[in-house]
């Protein structure tokens, strides 16, 4: 439980148990060692995937992969039952999904993650729907699969992913955008290891940088009030710095206006959609925000366009909120990888099925009928089907003082 609740890492536990022994009547008569706790939290997560079963209720599968780690992708799957949403009155938890497939792959493509979904699906049942976000690998795959079943499963774009690619397709090849982008790039050096570092720009991420692009947006328009003083600013004021700072920043103010508002309205029509689902109500909500965005917009017509699409979708299949947002996939993995990062030579290894153990409830029956379901014995038999190698492995006999090294030759 402090692993996938607390989510700390394995080999602080003993000093936890430690500290609990010597400052509370706790009296532990036996401290395991981290490496036992590793075993037990895969163990668990190994039986949470024999527990997957078919259900008889309405559901739905949220899937993806992982960002590469090591040479490796994963394609998780989770279940959430079509009234989480209802039941919740706001955005899913962990706690209320269940993983219900999960496939390590050094090569990833269409072909892969049909094949991987149809197992899956194949223990599970068929989902009522399938969310995912655009990529080309997760569309090719779900169609195959799809073909393979010889049936038509609804398809629900994320959201999130939908409004970030409308963003990047209307902004990113503007002249203004570069420009500022630009800006607030060489503004952020020179404010950096200052007083006035509290006024730096977000930083932009490498990858998926339009889907927290909002902050930038927002930064910039309260940047715009700052240098809306007229006039001199007096000299060595903050005013001062920050036009030497960002020279030339009120001619974007136009852009900047435009590129705020739409980030805002984008902002908030994901606020509703992923903690109300969508539905009429929340349908009409949204259509009345996009109607505030300009008339040419490439967001508005993406973001009419999905609202007409989805809404049909959710008529067709249930009469409750419709989940429409993967983030609970981002929220396990970035657990997930808070624990991988803790290891020097980083791969996809058995600690995999750490994922499985961070979903669903924790009651006591369940752990323990997982427990049951997952000897040691069985932990080391998927071990060697699922994950025949890593990087780790590899440089331990590479490295190996038994094994002679023939030139040219790497043997492993």
């Amino acid at each position: 439980m402090l692993i996938i609740q607390a989510v700390v890492s394995y080999r602080s536990i003993p000093r936890i148990l430690n500290l609990f022994n010597s400052q509370t009547p706790l009296g532990i008569s036996w401290i395991p060692h981290f490496t036992s706790v590793i075993n037990w939290t895969l163990r668990f997560g190994l039986g949470r995937l024999k527990q997957v079963k078919p259900i008889s209720v309405p559901w739905l599968a949220i899937i993806d992969h992982s960002i590469d780690i090591g040479t490796k992708k994963v394609l998780v799957v989770l279940r959430v039952t079509m009234d989480a949403l209802s039941k919740k009155q706001g955005a899913i938890q962990l706690e209320d999904c269940e993983c219900i497939g999960l496939s390590v792959r050094e090569v990833v493509n269409g072909e892969s993650t049909a094949k991987d979904l149809d197992i899956v699906f194949h223990h599970a049942g068929m989902p009522d729907a399938i969310i995912k976000d655009c990529d080309a690998t997760l569309n090719k795959g779900v169609k195959l699969c799809s073909q393979m079943n010889n049936i038509d499963i609804p398809v629900i774009e994320d959201i999130g992913h939908v409004m970030a690619t409308a963003l990047k397709h209307q902004f990113e090849g503007k002249s203004r955008y570069k420009e500022f982008i630009a800006k607030t790039s060489q503004g952020a050096n020179y404010l950096r290891q200052t007083d006035l570092a509290f006024l730096i720009p977000p930083k932009l991420r490498s990858k998926g940088r339009f889907q927290s692009i909002g902050k930038l947006a927002k930064w910039g328009s309260k940047m715009l009030d700052v240098f809306a003083v007229k006039g001199r600013a007096e000299k060595g004021s903050v005013l001062e710095r920050l036009r030497k700072t960002f020279p030339g920043f009120n001619t974007l103010k136009p852009f900047i206006k435009n590129f705020a508002c739409t980030a805002k309205i984008t902002a908030d029509v994901m606020e509703i959609l992923k903690n109300q689902g969508l539905d009429k109500a929340s349908h009409d909500r949204c259509l009345q925000l996009a109607q505030e965005l300009p008339v040419r917009s490439k967001v508005k017509k993406r973001l009419l366009k999905w609202l007409k699409e989805h809404l049909k979708i959710q008529q067709k299949i249930t009469n409750l909120p419709l989940l429409v947002s993967s983030d609970i996939l981002e929220s396990l993995f970035g657990n997930f990888k808070h624990v991988m990062q803790r290891s020097p030579q980083a791969d996809m290894n058995r600690t995999t099925l750490l994922i499985p153990a961070l979903c669903g409830n924790r009651e006591e029956d369940t752990v323990m009928q997982a427990f049951k379901l997952a000897s040691q014995k069985d932990l080391m038999a998927w071990e060697q089907k699922e994950i025949p190698y890593t990087l780790q492995k590899k440089r331990q006999a590479f490295f190996a003082e038994n094994e002679i090294q023939k030139p040219g030759i790497i043997v492993y």
